[in-house]
């Protein structure tokens, strides 16, 4: 558990609630409604002190008596002390970057491919009279060049006392720097509820470092729509969200420069959905969310450090990666070239599952892409103790009907603290299987002693994994409404291609929980189309790793822009057929037996 004391004299106005306050001090608590007080997310206990509360949603008798409230209903009368569940504190955290070694087999077995956004080109200048300094230098480039006010305010200097001889940091042709470390980039995937970057040393293709956090908008909605929502009705709504973003990248950024202080950054890789990018770069996402659900933009410029108010050089270029359409955004363009299904004559599936569950169809002749609204609880947002696949997270679960006992598997061997994507998938799995829960995922209370139905309503019953641990009758109802998504996503669009399940040669999978995913377990909830394990490939955070490539090679960030103009997208709201789809899969594993024999 987690303590915060609150000083009433300390808040702005007697208006704030305690998740306004907290929000101020970086404390990330889940808000899904974005404040509303319609989720129940926002539960804290208020230790001492006196607040008053609007609504307790969600909340129980027993509970209310203990001191629970709504962070975002309740208001500070006094000063007070509250506690918040550990997994809901922010965590910041080294990782490996799933699949490193896909990047440094592509450049060894293409050398070519090799030709970094940035780079070093070392000159030693032969100084021509009558001529200005900066002809000088483009003569022994034997290129033209452009270069900055503040720099060519540097360079006569510079040349005399380094006798002439420079070594200049390039980003296409023009001069970013007089580098005197190593040059380094970095790549950055915004996702809706993680920020990860990692940091690359630009002159040897290496990944020196990754680091990730939570994305701290989380706490103004789990999903793209209640965010957009919150940058209408609110004033400055745009103004917090894009702060919130550009503080965490900014925190990372400082996290991985400490670590490695021999080099400097000097180019940048944004990789994000369609919303996301756009709030990082402060552009109103209102009309995503409105039919014909139109960006923006979906190819962006190659904008500075400075317009995205990032603690970098100013002049440092920050590409972003190209989007498809409203609901399908550079993230999933950056995951295509990362898995080099654009390439390939075989016929695969691609599939994000992330908070929105993106996929893809295709091979090096055509790609066709829809969006489905997976929800965030495969992330551990939206369930009682979801979290992300970090130590405390039960990442896997198998269910022994004979002696009504389980095992689990936690992440870090240390005491649960919650169910990640992968142990969410193995317990609804499991307890089908073994008769626990029905066909419609209800908890069924007679064939188990781990169900508790001493709660408030049916939605709240729960199996017991331990006392902090469980999952509930909602968090079932919400897992199987986002594996409906998916698995609907993926049949709606082989028919519209006219395309059979059992023609897919492969079938990638990214996000975060891949790693520890059980594809048979999958398969058996009706989320995954029953294929041979063989055919599936996990792929970890291929926008990171599509971002990672870019900043490494112009050519690969080239056929970024042609990977979204090829790819075709479909609208799978206003298809009929993915609703009726979408109905027959909220079952296990669906209304059609055969598809899963």
């Amino acid at each position: 558990m987690f303590k915060v004391r609150i000083n009433r004299a300390e808040s702005e106005s007697n208006q704030e609630t305690l998740l306004q306050i907290l929000q101020k001090q970086g404390i990330y608590v889940p808000a899904s409604c974005g404040g509303k007080g319609s989720c129940g997310r926002c539960k804290i206990k208020v230790l001492e002190g006196n607040v008053t509360s609007n609504s307790s949603f969600g909340i129980s008798e027993a509970e209310k008596a203990e001191g629970f409230v709504l962070a975002c209903q309740s208001f500070p009368q006094s000063d007070v002390l509250i506690e918040l569940p550990a997994q809901l504190i922010t965590v910041s955290e080294r990782i490996a970057l799933a699949k490193a070694e896909l990047i440094e087999n592509i450049f060894k077995s293409q050398p070519s491919l090799f030709s970094p956004l940035v780079g070093k080109l070392h000159l030693k200048v032969e100084p021509q009279e009558a001529l200005a300094d900066f002809e000088n230098l483009k003569i022994a480039a034997h290129r033209s060049l452009s270069i900055s006010r503040k720099l060519a305010s540097m360079l006569p200097d510079f040349l005399r006392q380094n006798q002439w001889n420079i070594t200049l940091a390039l980003s296409e042709d023009e001069i970013i720097d007089f580098p005197s470390k190593k040059l380094y980039g970095i790549a950055i995937d915004i996702g809706t509820t993680t920020v990860a970057m990692a940091l690359i040393d630009l002159e040897k293709g290496k990944i020196l470092d990754v680091a990730t956090c939570y994305n701290s908008q989380i706490n103004y909605g789990d999903d793209v729509i209640t965010r957009i929502v919150f940058s209408e009705e609110n004033p400055y709504g745009l103004n917090v969200l894009r702060k919130c973003i550009v503080d965490d990248i900014n925190a990372l950024i400082n996290i991985v420069s400490v670590r490695r202080r021999e080099g400097k950054i000097y180019c940048v890789v944004v990789s994000g959905n369609t919303t996301m990018c756009h709030l990082f770069w402060g552009i109103n996402p209102e009309y995503i969310r409105q039919e014909p659900y139109a960006p923006v933009l979906s190819h962006y410029p190659v904008w500075r450090a400075s317009e995205a108010k990032l603690l970098l050089d100013d002049q440092i270029p920050v590409y972003t990666v190209p989007s498809v359409a409203g609901y399908v955004g550079g993230d999933i363009v950056a995951g295509v070239l990362a898995s080099g299904l654009y390439k390939s004559e075989e016929l695969s599936l691609f599939i994000d599952i992330g908070t929105n569950g993106e996929i893809v169809i295709g091979n090096r002749d055509f790609l066709v892409t829809a969006s489905t609204s997976a929800g965030p609880c495969f992330e551990g947002s939206g369930i009682s103790c979801g979290m992300r696949a970090t130590d405390g997270a039960v990442e896997s679960f198998k269910y022994h009907r004979e002696t009504d006992s389980f095992e689990i598997k936690v992440i870090g061997n240390v005491k649960p603290q919650g169910i990640c994507g992968s142990g969410m998938i193995d317990i609804i799995s499991e307890l089908f299987s073994n008769g626990v829960i029905d066909q419609k995922g209800k908890l069924l209370p007679d064939r188990s002693k781990h169900i508790d139905f001493s709660q408030l309503s049916s939605d709240d019953s729960r199996f017991i994994i331990t006392s902090d641990c469980y999952i509930t009758q909602s968090d079932i109802d919400n897992i199987i409404r986002a594996k409906a998504a998916i698995y609907a996503g993926i049949s709606t669009l082989l028919e519209e291609m006219g395309i059979k399940e059992k023609e897919l040669k492969k079938v990638y999978i990214a996000g975060g929980f891949g790693e520890f995913l059980d594809v048979k377990k999958a398969i058996k909830i009706g989320m995954l189309p029953n294929l041979a394990g063989e055919r599936f490939i996990f792929l970890g955070n291929t926008s990171l790793t599509g971002a990672v490539l870019c900043l490494l090679s112009k050519e690969l960030w080239k056929e970024t822009n042609e990977i979204a103009q090829k790819m075709t997208y479909i609208d799978l709201s206003r298809s009929k057929k993915f609703m009726d789809e979408y109905v027959s899969a909220l079952f296990l594993p669906h209304t059609d037996w055969e598809r899963f024999k």
